[in-house]
């Protein structure tokens, strides 16, 4: 067995794929980082940015109700980008995608926050047969990313909002510095491969769940302009920091761990993911964490040193929840692992595009996640 290789820097390894190495032991995850931080500088040029871009978006939606939205969970990033937009002077609408998998602590963060602020909150909510139904097919087809189906309706919903409100501006709540780059044979989604996963592994039509096509993508992205913006980009954003603010003014509360504010995201990261790929996404976020000063390599390296913690009790919840057998989920955990690559996709297509989506990235046409994710490499 191969000796695993760990960063000398953070703590990303070669338990994770696309990873690579310099001459002094370092990954090209910490160089990316390094980009980014070239790109999105902090201080007084961080401010002067956000300055301008606060300017600009309220100039662009001086007419409407609202100047941008911003999508939220009710996790502690989409929470602070809510109140930070509010202090900037911006007037967001806050748009929630409710999949059925919510904790009672999510919904109560959510509805505080936007009280609190007196921010209008719009609730797009999944017809559940249809996304249960959609939600089997990703766990049966054995793929790692099996969260791509509520991260696009994420996409889809927030577009699609975007362009109803007539606002030209979605503020994303990730953060490089604390968030990482996932690999992207982790967690890869479009609407093919999620249409073709369906095709091959769903029993219901799917009629209602917003599965944005590439030719709408490109309308929404070319057509209507809309610019997803990561405000905490520009920003020291600190995680303990952000929670203790928005705890005092916005009565949030912890849920517990990083994006636990969904039953199914907590069983997935800490369940499915070690227990079927050995994927532990801890060393993501840890290892951003690392190189943005947060935590130290030390006490990450000791804390990786335990398995992801899991609740058995969560994991029966969600066996029952999706309409499993014990004895069906436990065959989907011993089936052969594979990838989008062997299901039809748009990645070919998008590979093809590197170039002109990183210009588009770069000037905000399309989400730096989709570059990051896919094209960058």
């Amino acid at each position: 067995m191969e000796k695993i290789k760990i960063c000398s820097r953070c703590v990303s390894d070669t338990t994770m794929p696309d990873i690579y190495f310099d001459e002094n032991g370092i990954c090209n995850f910490c160089r990316l980082h390094d980009r980014f931080i070239q790109m999105h500088p902090l201080g007084e040029e961080g401010k002067s940015r956000i300055d301008s871009l606060v300017t600009q978006i309220k100039e662009d939606g001086k007419n409407n109700p609202y100047d941008c939205i911003v999508g939220v969970s009710g996790g502690r990033d989409s929470t602070y980008t809510l109140y930070l937009a509010k202090k900037l002077g911006l007037r967001p609408l806050a748009v929630h995608f409710d999949n059925g998998w919510n904790s009672e602590i999510s919904v109560s963060n959510i509805k505080n926050a936007t009280a609190r602020l007196e921010i209008d909150l719009h609730t797009v909510v999944a017809d559940w047969e249809e996304f249960k139904n959609l939600q089997r097919s990703f766990l049966k087809a054995s793929v790692s990313d099996a969260e791509g189906p509520t991260d696009y309706a994420i996409y889809s919903v927030l577009y699609r909002e975007a362009v109803k409100e007539g606002v030209k501006y979605s503020l994303n709540g990730h953060s490089f510095r604390t968030e990482g780059t996932v690999p992207k044979s982790w967690s890869y989604f479009d609407g093919r491969y999620i249409r073709s996963v369906h095709k091959i592994f769903g029993t219901k039509k799917i009629t209602s769940f917003p599965i944005m096509s590439l030719s709408q993508f490109l309308y929404y992205i070319f057509i209507k302009r809309i610019r997803d913006i990561r405000l905490m980009d520009f920003i020291d954003y600190r995680k303990q920091g952000a929670s203790e603010i928005i705890k005092k003014e916005l009565d949030w509360q912890d849920y517990g761990g990083h994006h636990h504010e969904s039953y199914y995201t907590h069983f997935f990261q800490s369940y499915y993911l070690p227990k079927k790929f050995n994927i532990d996404k801890r060393k993501v976020e840890y290892s951003a964490l690392i190189r943005s000063g947060q935590r130290t390599r030390e006490e990450v390296l000791e804390e990786l040193m335990e398995p992801y913690p899991y609740d058995e009790d969560l994991v029966d919840y969600v066996i029952k929840k999706l309409d499993f057998t014990r004895d069906e989920f436990d065959e989907i955990m011993r089936a052969p692992v594979k990838t989008f690559h062997d299901y039809p996709n748009y990645y070919g297509i998008i590979k093809a595009s590197k170039y002109p989506m990183k210009i588009a990235a770069r000037l905000h046409l399309i989400p730096k996640i989709l570059y990051e994710k896919y094209a960058r490499d």
